[in-house]
């Protein structure tokens, strides 16, 4: 613990200018068809209420550097929407007006499939242009698996994702009914902690259905805002 504080009050002392923020985090939601009006507004509102929870809130203002934050959704190979280009949350009148505004968001398509690899790919590009922090946490939710498109193991081969902590959000499904096929539920945190998460500490956060993604979200935005250093600390043996 005491090598923890001092390691953490190291990191406070940074000299002013080194980096503009400690985090650069992205958020990526899932708007293809298997996600239906209803879905799409507990999403939205969903982490809309997260940013401004007492417990979110308060660790984005942890440390006196700020984090940069962006949004996009995506679903199809040809579908992703930037719905909150990067932005430093310096005050919590910035959360405050990033969470009206994606709360009042609506989605652009819902018609698409599911293109895990190009979602991947747009954020590629995405954190190309990201302000300098000291860490990159690509955070994406999704219900299913890619089917539309190359696949995430082609994105992380072919595109610069290796400075990118990927996290995912698995929104678990009770399957469905069409006519007399019956798709069985899909083992989405599974398939994610195969295929989607990479980097140091990446983990999988789980939300039984799309009512619980306020709260799976707020539980992985506290992990993700943590001191960096600390959090690496922890992971150590």
């Amino acid at each position: 613990m005491i090598r923890a504080l001092a390691l953490w009050a190291a990191l406070w002392a940074m000299p002013a200018g080194a980096t503009e923020c400690r985090l650069a985090l992205a958020l990526a939601l899932d708007v293809s068809s298997s996600v239906d009006a209803l879905e799409d507004k507990f999403q939205r509102r969903g982490l809309a209420n997260a940013l401004i929870s007492a417990e979110v809130e308060r660790a984005f203002f942890l440390s006196p550097q700020p984090v940069a934050l962006a949004v996009f959704e995506w679903s199809g190979a040809h579908h992703q929407h930037v719905l909150l280009d990067w932005r430093l949350i310096e005050t919590p009148n910035d959360l405050y007006d990033v969470s009206a505004r994606l709360g009042g968001s609506a989605r652009t398509r819902d018609d698409e499939a599911t293109a895990l690899g190009q979602a991947l790919a747009f954020a590629a590009q995405l954190f190309a242009r990201a302000p300098d922090c000291l860490g990159n946490t690509l955070d994406i939710s999704g219900d299913g698996m890619n089917n539309d498109g190359f696949g995430p193991h082609l994105a992380y081969r072919n595109f610069p994702l290796g400075g990118i902590t990927v996290n995912g959000l698995a929104i678990r499904s009770l399957g469905f009914s069409t006519g007399a096929f019956t798709a069985a539920p899909v083992d989405i945190r599974g398939y994610f902690e195969r295929e989607v998460i990479r980097g140091p500490n990446a983990f999988v956060e789980v939300a039984a259905n799309y009512g619980d993604y306020e709260r799976a979200m707020r539980r992985k935005l506290e992990r993700e805002l943590a001191p960096l250093i600390v959090t690496r600390l922890q992971a150590e043996p």
